[in-house]
């Protein structure tokens, strides 16, 4: 409940909080009053199908136990999950003021034995009633069909992962392994030429054919990924992106519709940490130990910028491939600057790293942190060096 006094005035404005504990079957919904003294009011908790028409009766029906409208307000929230944003934008179709909440920032209960969902429901409703929570960016409907297209493409390249892993492990039972290089045109050849039974010819050519499927259909989506960067808002970002090394018209876009506007951070190790790239601590008394990353927010983009950060850390420090080079073309002077400068910190920073004894996992995550820090710096315009963090 706020109150507010003025001479001896005193207005409140009652303020009620909707927990939705939300499943693809059913909804339980916590409606509750914070009190300033902790006594929070729960007006009732209710499980129903899962329709957001339930939640507008639930509503429609605490509106009459609440009273005139401009009394109080009403705000639903719920935990970011199978459900996307569909019930968000149902609810907010409607009139109904909803969040979502980041799983990884809302409080907890300590020493929680006994899970329900009426529980959930109570706790995301307090969560909401003490601001102990941070909410999901809402994406827009563009940035939001991007996303599933390249998740869908990705989808696929772990299937193609799957099957060559399957034809090597086929190869290793019957015939042996290849010795040369994998997956080229040799090898292939060797593939439909090995002299095997009826029936284990049958099973290779099935993998085969899988193979070649996927193989282009992923060629096919990577064809059309770079016709949606073109056509994408944030077009010129990515065409500045890709002026990193290890950053493709594909992660590029995967950043902007996976993330949105990346100005709402007002840091690049802010950004950083969203993406769950910053190490831990648990630390004690004089006792200070530091633990690997945290791996909050999105794992999508954290994994696209490791295998970024893999590619970044092949070569020379400083070399251009025809392909960086072309891929730098027309960009302004001050954003390949930029990008240089930051190409040839990563790959140094990688080199010392392993000359310190880091293993190379670590290594390469310790990179792919301040290439997250320069992302952030190249797309908002901070380019100073203190955009960049100097700390593993």
């Amino acid at each position: 409940m706020g109150v507010t006094a003025y001479k001896g005035e005193v207005t409140m404005n009652r303020i009620i909080k909707i927990g939705m504990d939300v499943h693809s079957k059913t909804f339980t919904l916590c409606a509750l009053e914070p009190n300033i003294l902790g006594d929070n009011h729960i007006f009732g908790i209710v499980k129903v199908p899962a329709d957001y028409r339930e939640v507008v009766k639930f509503i429609n029906a605490l509106k009459k136990k609440l009273g005139p409208q401009d009394d109080y307000m009403i705000e639903c929230g719920y935990e970011a999950g199978c459900l996307g944003y569909t019930l968000y934008d149902q609810l907010k179709a409607v009139g109904v003021k909803c969040v979502i909440l980041a799983p990884t920032t809302m409080m907890t209960q300590n020493g929680k034995r006994v899970k329900t969902d009426a529980r959930d429901a109570k706790l995301i409703a307090e969560c909401l009633a003490y601001n102990k929570y941070n909410p999901v960016y809402v994406l827009t409907d563009e940035d939001e069909a991007d996303k599933e297209f390249i998740r869908m493409r990705d989808s696929h390249k772990e299937q193609l992962k799957k099957v060559k892993q399957q034809i090597h492990a086929f190869c290793l039972r019957h015939v042996g392994r290849y010795a040369k290089t994998p997956w080229t045109s040799a090898h292939l050849k060797w593939l439909s030429s090995l002299k095997l039974s009826e029936k284990l010819r049958r099973v290779l050519d099935g993998y085969l054919t899988l193979y070649t499927m996927l193989t282009n259909m992923i060629e096919q989506f990577d064809g059309e990924i770079e016709e949606l960067a073109e056509e994408s808002g944030h077009s010129e970002d990515i065409r500045h992106l890709v002026c990193l090394r290890g950053i493709k018209k594909h992660t590029a876009l995967a950043i902007f519709s996976e993330i949105g506007d990346l100005h709402r951070f007002r840091k690049g190790d802010i950004f950083a940490a969203f993406l769950g790239l910053a190490p831990g601590e648990h630390s004690s008394a004089e006792d200070i130990n530091r633990t690997g990353i945290s791996k909050a927010g999105n794992s999508h983009i954290r994994k696209l910028l490791i295998e970024s950060a893999k590619g970044l850390c092949r070569d020379r420090v400083g070399y251009k491939s025809k392909a960086l080079k072309a891929r730098q073309a027309g960009n302004p002077v001050d954003i390949l600057t930029y990008a240089d400068r930051a190409n040839i910190r990563l790959q140094q920073r990688y080199y010392h790293l392993i000359r310190k004894g880091k293993p190379v996992n670590v290594a390469v995550t310790a990179v792919a942190r301040e290439l997250a820090c320069f992302i952030w710096g190249m797309t908002t315009g901070n380019f100073a060096p203190r955009a960049v963090g100097n700390k593993v």
